[in-house]
């Protein structure tokens, strides 16, 4: 059947799923050698708008995901690409009283602003559409697991939260306590990630030949210090227990 050859191939881009922008790779590279379609159509009010609005899709992308994993315990809202799918609990509060997949639509916002920072509208609606299908065959995957891992529980979520677009209202307070701690240790490599794929956007903008100025000095110091502060993240993980906490 159809939803079980979708399910089959989720389990498999499961594995993947941290790595979707790289194999976009090439297409980033056109998209910026193209230059800043945008502002040089319509100038550089409203490209700075869009360039704006891009960093914004970015920005709000990961406060989705900070406000989804600072709340959930150990064992969930995980990157397990090489245990595959895992669930010790069922999350139904918080975020997850609005939407079932808040980590894909906060991925999805981040993903859609980098690609609209290039200013090619073409390269925005072809990562939209790979987005979708390749979303749709993930989350087909995960819930089939959930299904058969709380059933009727399970069930009873699903039939009134959305899969993707967030309801507005009706929400539920999160069951545990928000844990900055908790959020340094498991996202500092996608607020990381999403600094780092902007920088390269931007410096292809201006190293690439289609551009003619220079790229600020403020990029610079702002990718030395985002690397510095991931490294420091790293040495407390594995040298120390500062970013610990139980049940996180």
């Amino acid at each position: 059947m159809l939803i079980d050859q979708i399910i089959a191939s989720g389990h498999l881009l499961f594995r993947w799923r941290s790595f979707l922008l790289l194999g976009f790779a090439p297409a980033f590279l056109w998209a910026v050698m193209t230059g800043e379609t945008i502002e040089l159509q319509w100038g550089e009010t409203v490209g700075a708008a869009v360039e704006g609005l891009a960093i914004a899709m970015v920005v709000v992308g990961e406060v989705i995901r900070i406000l989804t994993v600072g709340f959930v315990p150990r064992g969930t809202s995980g990157r397990n690409t090489k245990k595959g799918q895992i669930a010790e609990v069922l999350n139904t509060s918080g975020l997850y009283s609005l939407v079932r997949n808040p980590l894909y639509l906060g991925n999805s916002l981040m993903y859609l602003g980098i690609a609209l920072y290039t200013q090619q509208i073409w390269l925005v609606a072809v990562l939209a559409l790979t987005l979708a299908l390749y979303y749709e065959r993930i989350i087909a995957a995960e819930e089939d697991f959930l299904r058969a891992k709380f059933g009727a529980p399970y069930a009873e979520w699903a039939s009134r939260t959305p899969a993707f677009f967030p309801r507005l209202g009706g929400g539920r307070r999160p069951d545990l306590p928000f844990s900055l701690r908790s959020v340094i240790r498991r996202e500092h490599a996608s607020i990381l990630g999403g600094f780092v794929a902007l920088y390269l956007v931007e410096l292809g903008l201006h190293a690439l030949p289609a551009s003619h100025d220079i790229m600020p000095i403020g990029w610079h110091v702002a990718m030395s210090v985002a690397l510095l502060a991931d490294v420091t993240v790293k040495v407390l993980k594995r040298h120390s227990s500062l970013l610990d906490v139980e049940g996180r």
